[in-house]
C-alpha cells in the first residue's frame, strides 16, 4: 500500500465561510425577491406620486407654473432616485413639511429597495459568519464522519437512528457536491482534505467524541486516522478499510476500530449461499431500523446481579471495561453496574 500525495493536494483556505457549510434556512426563490422587491419600489413611486398631486397647488413648475398628475409623477421620480433637477419645487410651507416628514422618508425607503440585494448579500454573508463562530463555540463532544460516500450515509443514517442529532453531526468531503448533499439532509459540512490538520480543525475534531473514517482509500483512511488521532487523544475513532491487510495499519494508526468492508460482505455472501435465511437475518441485523437491531446500552439498577438470559433484552454480549465478553463467558454470568449490554431489540424505523 503506497501513503500517496494526499497531502499535496489540499485546497484550503483561510475564508471558513468558503469551507464551512450550515444546513440551508428555507428561503424565497430569487426570481420572487425580485418581483416583490419591483412591487414594494413601484408601490413606494405611485404613493410619493398621489402625495405630491394632492398638494399640487403646493408646487411651483418653471416651465408652466402649474403640477399636473403626469408632473407629480415625474417629480417623484426624479426625487426618489435624487436627481433632483430642480425645475418642480415645493413652495408652500405644506408642500415642504410633507417633503420633510413624507417624501424624504419614501426617498430612503426607495434606495433601500433598490440596492436591497447588494445589501441582502452583504447581509447574509455577515450572518453566515456570525453563524459559523456561533456554531464553533457551541460545538462540543460531536461526530465527525469523514467522508460523505455509501459507507458514510450509511453510518450518519444509524447514528440518526440511534437518537443523534443532526446538529451534532459533521460531515467533511473534498468534494463540493457532496458537501451541499450533505447541508442539504441538515447536516454541517466542512469542505476540504481531510488529511491536512487545518481541515479537521475547522470540524472542530479536537473536541469531538467521536470519528468516523469512511473515505474511498485504505491509504486515505490511514493519513486520516493518523491525523485524527494526533488531534484528539480521546475520541473514539471507527475507521472502514477495503481489505484486511490494511486493518492492523489502521490500528497502528491509532483506529478504535477497523471495519472490513470487502471480507464483511465476503463473509455475508458465503453465509447467504449456504443458509440463505441467516443471510437474510444478518442483514436485518446489519440495516439499521428495519425488523431487528443491534444496539448498547447500560445496566439498570434493578439488572445488576442477574443473568444474561434472565433479562427481557435478548444480551449477546457483555462490555466489561474494555473487554466485551460473550453472554456464555462465567465471567459475564452475574451482570455488574457498570457494565454495558450489547442487546438485539425490535428495529424502529429511521426517521430524517
Amino acid at each position: 500500500m503506497t501513503l500517496g500525495r494526499f497531502r499535496d493536494a489540499g485546497t484550503d483556505t483561510t475564508d471558513p465561510t468558503r469551507r464551512i457549510s450550515l444546513p440551508a434556512r428555507q428561503t424565497r426563490p430569487p426570481l420572487r425577491q425580485v418581483t416583490r422587491r419591483l412591487l414594494l419600489a413601484l408601490g413606494v413611486l405611485v404613493a410619493t406620486t398621489l402625495i405630491v398631486y394632492a398638494d399640487h397647488p403646493g408646487y411651483h413648475d418653471n416651465a408652466d407654473s402649474s403640477v399636473s398628475l403626469l408632473d407629480s409623477a415625474y417629480y417623484a421620480t426624479v426625487t426618489l432616485s435624487t436627481t433632483g433637477y430642480g425645475d418642480i419645487t415645493p413652495v408652500s410651507d405644506t408642500a415642504r413639511l410633507v417633503n420633510i416628514f413624507v417624501i424624504t422618508p419614501l426617498r430612503v425607503l426607495f434606495l433601500i429597495i433598490l440596492v436591497g440585494t447588494t445589501l441582502e448579500v452583504l447581509t447574509e454573508r455577515t450572518r453566515l459568519q456570525w453563524r459559523i463562530e456561533r456554531w464553533r463555540q457551541t460545538v462540543r463532544d460531536h461526530t465527525v464522519v469523514i467522508g460523505y460516500g455509501t459507507k458514510g450515509r450509511s453510518a450518519v443514517d444509524t447514528l440518526l437512528g440511534q437518537g443523534v442529532p443532526k446538529e451534532s453531526i459533521v460531515v467533511v468531503d473534498p468534494q463540493a457536491k457532496v458537501i451541499d448533499q450533505a447541508t442539504h439532509d441538515g447536516l454541517v459540512g466542512v469542505l476540504g482534505d481531510a488529511t491536512r490538520a487545518a481541515t479537521l480543525i475547522r470540524a472542530e475534531l479536537p473536541r469531538a467524541a467521536q470519528v468516523v473514517v469512511a473515505p474511498e482509500r485504505d491509504d486515505t483512511a490511514v493519513l486520516i486516522t493518523l491525523t485524527a488521532r494526533q488531534l484528539n487523544k480521546g475520541a473514539t475513532v471507527v475507521a472502514a478499510v477495503r481489505e484486511d491487510e490494511n486493518a492492523p495499519l489502521l490500528r497502528q494508526s491509532g483506529a478504535d476500530v477497523v471495519v472490513t468492508s470487502s471480507s464483511s460482505a465476503g463473509r455475508l455472501l458465503g453465509m447467504s449461499m449456504l443458509s440463505p435465511n441467516a443471510g437474510s437475518v444478518m442483514e436485518d441485523l446489519l440495516t439499521y431500523g428495519n425488523g431487528l437491531d443491534v444496539a448498547e446500552r447500560p445496566v439498570t439498577k434493578a439488572e445488576a446481579g442477574r443473568s444474561p438470559r434472565e433479562l427481557d433484552d435478548l444480551v449477546i454480549a457483555v462490555v466489561r471495561g474494555r473487554r466485551v465478553l460473550n453472554y456464555t463467558e462465567p465471567e459475564a454470568a452475574t451482570l455488574q453496574l457498570t457494565d454495558r449490554l450489547i442487546v438485539i431489540k425490535p428495529g424502529t424505523p429511521v426517521t430524517h
